[in-house]
């Protein structure tokens, strides 16, 4: 079975077992992911937007379109990384996702984790950094990576997340920008430091 094989079962097990009925009802489609099932590097953010629930992809609006910007800036492209979030469907007006949604899609993004095996994984804002990284402080702790250790198949493994502002925040605050970009500079380095 192929990584890819992997995900799309685990996305009709997600199906299969009814994760967050109330979600489910009202988005459009389930949001895996998308992008290299292959990859040494996995970006994680916290749940999808409108325009992902229509399309299916995640990070395929303003925020991904600076996404795109980012992983441009240090010669990396869309198709050779791969993209997901926590919570896979919409919740209601772009709300944040509640605590019980993040624990019921959790123990997915770990079976994705375990599928992909990426070298770095790459949190997009506060919700996903502090999912992997309980303690962190986005303001202090952005773009600075951390080996952590993970339970992934009943195997303990040590992973290393950069934690990142998420992109929309840049949109909203212009100073962000910049720090996001610089942060972002770091991500090539630790691929390799990690290879």
């Amino acid at each position: 079975m192929t990584n890819q094989e992997r995900l799309d079962a685990l996305a009709q097990e997600i199906l299969d077992s009814n994760v967050c009925p109330e979600l489910a009802d009202q988005a459009n489609r389930l949001v895996l992911g998308s992008g290299n099932p292959d990859t040494d590097i996995m970006f994680v953010g916290e749940a999808p937007g409108k325009k992902e629930d229509s399309t299916g992809k995640p990070f395929v609006g303003a925020s991904g379109k600076f996404l795109d910007e980012m992983l441009a800036s240090v010669g990396i492209k869309r198709e050779d990384v791969y993209i997901t979030n926590i919570v896979k469907y919409r919740p209601p007006d772009n709300r944040d996702p509640t605590v019980a949604e993040k624990k019921e899609f959790w123990p997915y993004l770990l079976k994705q984790i375990a599928i992909i095996k990426p070298k770095v994984i790459a949190t997009l804002g506060k919700h996903s950094g502090t999912a992997l990284i309980p303690h962190l402080i986005i303001k202090t702790d952005h773009g600075i990576a951390r080996n952590i250790k993970m339970l992934l198949n009943g195997i303990e493994e040590q992973m290393t997340i950069v934690p990142l502002y998420h992109p929309a925040a840049a949109l909203y605050n212009g100073s962000l920008r910049q720090t996001l970009l610089e942060d972002f500079q770091a991500v090539p380095k630790i691929i390799k430091e990690n290879s």
